[in-house]
């Protein structure tokens, strides 16, 4: 850091982050010359809490580390648990996990094309992309009965079938959201205001996205063609004829153009599996207790890959349960992304891997002192949470619930 350079904190809580998340940025005049990221202000304990409670219960715990990628890592974490339980579902409820899948990618890149327009001062596409987006929410409440915690994973298959009507309706939806979308891509490549913005911003070469291990869109906007769903293809991916989208700009507005093709790619899959859904059931019987074993399973969620492992030790509750959520592999990307930057692309640069601080946040016990580590159990966590808030003149035990 240079005499001249002072040091800018943005964040915990900071206007242009859309979750908690803390970036010390060393500034010289306008330009970043040095990044410190922090992470942990929106830790759950989610992990922790899955191994005192059983395998149905921790489904809906899992769906809720994410409120966009939920049916991401419900169904990373149901794939581990059926691979160790040896359990093999329907197909058709295979192709209608990969329906899921695959609206839900729809409305997640929707989203992050408005909050992208929203970060360069261009609200219109924001409404225009939400409004959209909207129409795919309608789809998934239909289907699943809600729009952001589907609930439509069980082990062993899926909870709801799904009626001729409905297969009808989801065409009449996509085909209205292809045409919007190939609106966006002419707005995209054609509008200046947005090439000249996002071009150069946030580079980040082929060389650095495989050194720091980056994932999902923000690799593949780098020229690496990495997904989950071609190299380890799972659900229905394997029968399904599509390509994985590729830029070599290496910059935001790669990454812009890689989610604007990803989604033509997805209205594709959906057609595929809407026209070969298979006859038959929606789910097998799953043992309550599951055998001694454990699975790893990855799945390519519109963030990029998302990876759960699972340790079973025989009984209905898993032993250990471990994510690694697309943000935390693309964080370490976002620093160099920010190097030699200007101060006023920091917000779109951040957005640019489509961030989700919240599935990412892990915690560590370090004893500074002495310099050991350690972990707490779920009833340690709970209570040095408390301990920490009346420390700080919060005592939550005082608190009384009015209940109906």
């Amino acid at each position: 850091m240079s005499d001249h350079s002072i040091n800018v904190p943005i964040g915990p809580q900071h206007p242009a982050l859309k979750e908690p998340e803390s970036f010390m940025l060393s500034v010289s005049g306008e330009k970043i010359t040095g990044v410190s990221i922090r992470l942990g202000y929106n830790h759950r304990g989610i992990e922790k809490a899955c191994e005192d409670r059983s395998y149905i219960q921790d489904i809906y715990l899992i769906e809720r580390i994410c409120g966009i990628c939920s049916h991401s890592h419900s169904t990373a974490f149901i794939q581990a648990v059926e691979e160790i339980a040896g359990l093999e579902i329907p197909r058709r409820a295979v192709y209608i996990r990969t329906l899921v899948a695959e609206l839900e990618r729809l409305h997640s890149h929707l989203l992050w094309l408005g909050v992208a327009g929203h970060e360069i001062g261009f609200d219109t596409l924001l409404m225009y992309t939400w409004r959209d987006r909207e129409s795919v929410l309608d789809v998934l409440a239909a289907l699943t009965g809600n729009r952001v915690n589907y609930g439509i994973n069980t082990i062993g298959g899926v909870r709801r079938d799904i009626d001729a009507a409905q297969l009808e309706n989801i065409l009449k939806v996509v085909d209205a959201v292809e045409e919007r979308t190939k609106y966006y891509i002419k707005l995209a490549t054609e509008e200046t205001t947005i090439i000249q913005r996002l071009s150069g911003v946030g580079v980040l070469t082929k060389e650095d996205a495989l050194r720091l291990g980056a994932v999902g869109p923000t690799a593949r906007a780098s020229g690496v063609a990495r997904d989950v769903r071609k190299d380890d293809p799972y659900l229905a991916y394997g029968e399904l004829d599509f390509k994985v989208s590729t830029s070599e700009l290496s910059d935001v507005y790669g990454r812009t153009v890689v989610r604007l093709l990803e989604l033509m790619e997805s209205f594709s899959i959906i057609r595929q599996v809407v026209a070969n859904m298979p006859d038959g059931p929606v789910s097998v019987k799953a043992p309550r207790k599951v055998p001694a074993g454990e699975a790893l399973s990855r799945y390519e969620a519109p963030r990029g890959e998302d990876v759960h492992y699972v340790r079973a030790n025989g009984t209905e509750r898993p032993e250990r349960v471990k994510v690694r959520a697309p943000t935390l592999a693309n964080l370490q990307s976002v620093a160099k992304m920010l190097e030699d930057r200007y101060l006023a692309d920091t917000p779109i640069i951040i957005a640019a891997i489509d961030p989700c601080f919240s599935c990412t946040d892990r915690m560590i016990v370090k004893d500074e002192r002495t310099g050991k580590s350690g972990m707490m159990n779920w009833d340690e966590l709970r209570r040095y949470g408390i301990e920490w808030y009346r420390g700080r003149g919060i005592d939550t035990s005082t608190l009384k619930l009015a209940l109906p």
